[in-house]
């Protein structure tokens, strides 16, 4: 992943590389949330609060704290699903690890901004789930995100989703 840091007044950094296909409609132009897909599973909604120690001298979100805030909606995500991490390890002898992440910053958030992550799955295979996600504030998105998990053993061997975990993380897709 190779990261640019923008000015700071524009907040803007990129991540290098083309979106492929099945991505995020919006581009670096669109700024509302896409509409639902009624093919999909409704998309989770994560809210938090941007503290002080989230944002850098000129009192904007650091960009690497947007990697911090979808990862902690894709946590909650999978915890809604009632999917227990830790007992999928401890009973499938299975993790999973962020492969990918193309990330787009649209907008700057600022201290004490009340944000929503939204985590829609984009597709599942046999041992990867692509995961697109955004952050907005008051319906405007601010960031947006591909994300590749894999599925590993926990020595970090490639390994197959089960089919029930696979079932339960993207129904409409099976």
């Amino acid at each position: 992943l190779q990261v640019k840091r923008a000015a700071a007044k524009s907040a803007s950094a990129a991540v290098g590389g083309k979106r492929r296909g099945g991505g995020l409609s919006a581009g670096p132009g669109a700024h509302s949330l896409r509409p639902h897909r009624p093919d999909r599973p409704m998309p989770h909604s994560f809210a938090l609060r941007v503290y002080y120690e989230d944002t850098d001298l000129a009192g904007i979100v650091y960009y690497a704290n947007y990697l911090k805030f979808i990862e902690r909606a894709r946590t909650e995500w999978v915890r809604t699903l009632g999917v227990d991490q830790g007992r999928v390890r401890a009973e499938e002898g299975i993790v999973f690890a962020v492969r990918r992440v193309e990330a787009d910053y649209l907008k700057p958030a600022r201290f004490d901004d009340e944000l929503t992550v939204t985590t829609e799955v984009a597709g599942v295979t046999g041992a990867r789930i692509v995961l697109d996600q955004a952050v907005a504030r008051a319906g405007e998105r601010l960031f947006q995100a591909q994300v590749t998990l894999v599925c590993l053993t926990e020595a970090g061997v490639a390994a197959r989703i089960p089919a029930a975990l696979r079932q339960r993380l993207a129904p409409a897709l099976h």
